[in-house]
């Protein structure tokens, strides 16, 4: 509301104003505003003559009372009216009322735009501004259409006002952004780019933006303004911060400017002109030798100021991707502000850095700083920062690095937040596809990631997996090997049975000459996992079955039992029923030649892209997703100049793919053959299982998760989910028994450690990871696996203590048998009580069950009791053994001590056996807020203005037991250039102190 001083006189609105806020209802306030509305209309409808300063009262009540939240149906004409007078106060209460509560297609548009035509041609510039200013809010089509000629005309004139001026460029711009198609410079494109000349730095802030945006729009129309830009830019750069006096803030010279300017610059390229480019150069070199200098104040609007033009400066490096020196030193800046204290100025620096990866002349040195960002990735509090250190591992990743991004990558996602757990393993399956030599390693990692995050690896990763082993005759075997072993371990995530079922239905012949892994035990392998997985799995098990029956004659007649059983010919499942009645038929009537002509070998996949980086594209957006390097470059930068395509053919050398056009190379040099590919499990056979000559458009058989058989001759685009949408062709290939043994695989070699089977497991280690976390918190998840998330809420106060454990089955699968049990060994039982209530011995998948333990502290104590987790899932008795956050400084009270007190307390808990203190290394970023927070987190009170040195921390509180208290205080003293820390605790108690010592040391 515009402000109402006493020579105003708008004694009415002040009342009124007073009235509603003393309502003590909301009864009160509508009965109050009815009456007020009551009143206004039989003004507005009665008296003819109001005058203009009763208007301006009754139309400034209607637009409070429309703030309030309540519509106003009346007083538009009478704001309309305001509009004529001469006096300002009553214009701008006319204005505003328009601005605010009128329509764009209101029937009042054109007495609106009449009265504005009048004022702008007033030449009045406080009129003319209110006026510019109106069209600039109500941004409607007609007031363009109408005033889209006029305003240039008054931006460029000679003796309109520098006020006027950049409210008419701000004006401009917000009828192009409204209505682009109207707003056509013409004439004046030439005369507005001058305005960057201008002498009113206002003036040339606002045209700078208005030019930005019309740049975008016609950029051949304002190429000149790159020169007047420029050599705007440098004077700015090159002054001193006094000689713009009015537009220097916080030392900074017109920081506001310099951004734009810098902005306007990066809708063209470099200049081709060398004095302009030269002088561009020493602009941007002068932005970051000024980024070196100490700070002219330690105020946080200097830094933000001169860190906005730093960044908005290297952005333009970026774009134009020219000038190396320029490009290695804005990428020595940005790492220095990756450990910035500062959260955005991180965020900004990965960001950043993050296209700078993609530049040939500064992918090496953003290289140097692959540790710094794994640190950040591993210790940053920010879940938006963490997710910039993927974003920039996952930049700067080549043949070099791979391994190494790879496997810290896989390491984050065990830790990583939910929301970015799916973007890591496309992320993840991407650069392992890529960066491949070894494809053992691939298969390794994929399986890793199912292991990990399986809830996360959407269909098209393990599609790819797939088609990389039917493609690889090499790693074939080990890929069989390697899901045999996994599927041996008592969880299973469902992809990786059904990456396993689709394996050993192909290559399960390759590690059958082992006794260990005959095929017998390869199917009960298979067969245990049938029951837990869904329908679509199962659809996908049946069809590994009958692949079986074509490998392994031996077990054919096992096959058919299962396939006899009620479980299957009777199931609910209509797919599931069709399949079993239709491959029990099949491998009933069916010779062994026709079952191995239909259950042959898949044929190689044709080099298509990548699906998961088609879905990382969706995910992320076209314009998320920075432009890969060019690959012979890489290539020269990973291997010293030379690059190795051994594994390509010069199809996919000539392919324009980028990511991964190059990995599925055919082994052998005849050219691939398209062939189907998995399809929806709602997917109904289309055909029946008769044999078909060769000769026809029979295609090879495909386990997936929809039908056994993809009949048709071209995909339906539904079907189509890994892009290979060509037209499928018969091969013919013998069947896969008649592969050599040379290819069999020793499954239980002793450099590979075999999985456990499915046997009650005995308690294993206790757990301990996230142990230390909970030290200076109450709440989180303490322990989480495949199967199970344990989550803690604890309250303490004095010696007592209560400890809400929360316990989550991830999986669709109910546990049986639940029990949780707090465990304290012998010393431990007369320090600590803890009773914990009986739980609920089930729990169903998807649920979570609450347990609640009740603690007493009876004496100080070191070690933490152990939560023991025993449940049975699948038949198989877990156990997990969990080390329980209960610590001795939970109990501690803080305690407020003014400085001579804390200071006389601490001289009389002098002795040598009282103290403790210890000097060691900073883990993390010695950061003053999150010290402060952990100390207070820790249970002291963090006393202010106590101790000499303000940089230090001091603290007091009492620990509380059942037999005794014990007086605490605490000293951090941190060495910010040394990196280092020296702690020092005084207590009553010599165990008390050391205990303390050791649990806070560790926080920092």
């Amino acid at each position: 509301m515009p402000a109402v001083s006493k020579g105003d006189g708008m004694r009415g609105l002040a009342v009124f104003i007073s009235d509603i806020r003393n309502c003590k209802s909301k009864e009160a306030e509508i009965k109050r505003i009815n009456k007020e509305l009551a009143n206004i209309r039989s003004k507005f409808k009665g008296d003819k003559a109001l005058d203009g300063y009763s208007k301006k009262k009754y139309v400034c009540k209607l637009l409070f009372i429309f703030l309030l939240g309540h519509d106003i149906d009346f007083g538009h004409m009478e704001a309309v009216n305001l509009l004529s007078s001469n006096k300002y106060t009553e214009k701008q209460i006319g204005y505003l009322f328009i601005s605010v509560l009128v329509n764009s297609n209101s029937d009042l548009i054109s007495l609106i735009n009449n009265a504005i035509k009048n004022d702008l041609s007033s030449r009045n510039p406080t009129f003319m501004n209110l006026a510019l200013h109106c069209i600039a809010n109500v941004g409607s089509r007609e007031m363009a259409e109408a005033f889209a000629a006029e305003v240039p005309r008054i931006l460029v004139a000679g003796d309109t006002m520098d006020s006027v001026k950049q409210s008419a460029a701000l004006c401009l711009l917000r009828l192009n952004r409204t209505s682009p198609d109207l707003v056509l410079m013409g004439e004046w494109t030439a005369r507005v780019v001058h305005l960057l000349n201008d002498q009113h730095l206002g003036v040339v802030t606002a045209a700078t933006s208005l030019i930005t945006t019309l740049a975008q729009k016609s950029p051949e129309d304002f190429k000149t303004s790159v020169s007047l830009a420029v050599a705007r830019l440098s004077r700015i750069v090159s002054s001193a911060s006094t000689d713009l006096q009015d537009y220097t803030y916080y030392f900074v010279a017109a920081p506001w400017l310099s951004v734009k300017l810098l902005r306007l610059l990066q809708c063209y390229p470099p200049p081709e002109d060398g004095a302009i480019r030269g002088r561009l150069t020493e602009c941007l070199e002068t932005i970051l030798n000024k980024a070196q200098e100490p700070p002219k104040s330690k105020k946080v609007q200097h830094s933000n100021a001169k860190n906005a033009v730093l960044f908005e400066a290297i952005s333009l490096i970026i774009h134009h991707d020219s000038e190396p020196t320029l490009l290695v030193r804005a990428c020595n800046q940005l790492g220095q502000f990756l450990q910035h204290r500062e959260t955005n100025l991180r965020y900004l620096a990965l960001e950043s850095m993050c296209t700078l990866a993609s530049s040939e002349f500064s992918h090496e040195a953003v290289k140097t700083h692959i540790e710094t960002v794994i640190n950040a990735l591993k210790s940053e509090r920010d879940v938006s920062v963490r997710q910039r250190a993927v974003d920039l591992l996952y930049a700067m990743c080549d043949r070099s690095n791979a391994k190494q991004i790879v496997a810290e990558m896989l390491s984050y996602l065990e830790t990583a937040d939910y929301s970015i757990r799916e973007e890591i393993v496309l992320k993840v399956a991407i650069l392992a596809e890529k960066y491949a030599v070894d494809y053992t390693w691939y298969v390794d990692t994929i399986l890793n990631l199912i292991r990990f995050a399986g809830d996360y690896v959407s269909d098209e990763v393990w599609y790819r997996v797939i088609q990389i082993v039917i493609n690889r005759d090499e790693v074939q075997g080990y890929a069989a090997k390697t899901v045999f072993e996994a599927l041996q371990a008592p969880a299973c995530h469902e992809n990786l049975v059904k990456v396993g079922g689709y394996i050993l239905g192909e290559f399960g012949n390759l590690i059958a000459g082992d006794s260990r892994s005959s095929p017998l035990i390869q199917f009960d392998l298979l067969h245990s996992k049938f029951h837990l997985c869904s329908v679509p799995t199962r659809a996908l098990l049946l069809s590994a079955y009958i692949k079986f029956i074509n490998l392994f004659p031996e077990v054919k007649g096992t096959i058919q039992e299962v396939l006899r059983s009620d479980s299957q010919l009777r199931n609910a499942d209509v797919e599931l029923q069709q399949r079993a009645v239709e491959y029990l038929r099949l491998s009933s009537i069916a010779s062994t030649d026709i079952l191995a002509t239909v259950l042959e070998e898949m044929p190689p996949f044709p080099e298509r892209e990548s699906s998961i980086l088609a879905k990382l594209k969706r995910k992320k957006g076209p314009g998320n997703l920075h432009p890969d390097l060019d690959e012979n470059r890489k290539e020269r930068s990973a291997n010293g100049g030379t690059a190795d395509h051994s594994s390509t053919t010069s199809n996919a050398k000539s392919s324009p793919l980028s990511f991964v056009g190059d990995l599925l190379a055919p082994a052998s040099t005849a050219p691939p053959t398209n062939r189907p590919r998995p399809v929806s499990s709602s997917y109904l056979l289309q055909a029946p299982l008769t044999p078909i000559p060769l000769q026809a458009s029979a295609v090879p058989v495909l386990l997936s998760a929809g039908p056994l058989f993809q009949v048709a001759a071209s995909p339906t685009p539904s079907t189509d989910l890994l892009g290979l949408g060509s037209t499928i062709t018969t091969q013919n290939s013998a069947p896969p028994a008649s592969k050599g043994t040379s290819l069999l695989v020793d499954v239980f070699s002793e450099n590979i450690a075999a999985f456990p089977v499915e046997t009650p497991v005995a308690v294993g280690p206790v757990a301990d990871e996230n142990f230390s976390r909970f030290v200076c918190k109450n709440n989180g998840v303490l322990y989480e696996n495949q199967l199970l998330q344990i989550g803690l809420k604890s309250e303490f106060r004095q010696n007592l203590g209560r400890m809400y454990v929360f316990f989550g089955n991830k999986t669709s699968t109910q546990f049986m048998n639940f029990a949780a049990s707090v465990v304290c060994q012998d010393t431990l039982q007369a320090q600590l009580n803890v009773h914990a209530k009986p739980a609920d011995p089930t729990v169903d998948g998807g649920a979570q069950l609450q347990q609640i333990l009740n603690i007493e502290c009876m004496s100080d104590f070191v070690d933490a009791p152990v939560l023991n987790i025993q449940f049975r899932y699948g038949g198989t008795l877990q156990n997990v053994a969990v080390k329980l956050p209960i610590t001795l400084n939970k109990f501690f009270q803080p305690t407020e001590m003014t400085s001579q007190d804390f200071f006389q307390r601490w001289k009389q808990l002098g002795a040598p056996q009282q103290e403790v203190q210890k000097i060691f290394k900073a883990k993390h970023s010695m950061d003053t807020e999150v010290t402060k927070a952990k100390i207070m987190g820790f249970g002291a009170a963090l006393l202010d203005g106590v101790d000499p040195n303000p940089s230090n921390f001091v603290g007091a509180g009492v620990i509380h037991t059942k037999t005794t208290q014990v007086g605490c205080l605490l000293r951090l003293e941190p060495n910010t250039q040394a990196q280092m820390y020296r702690l020092t605790l005084r207590t009553s108690r010599d165990t008390v102190s050391q205990r303390l010592c050791d649990l806070l040391s560790e926080q920092f």
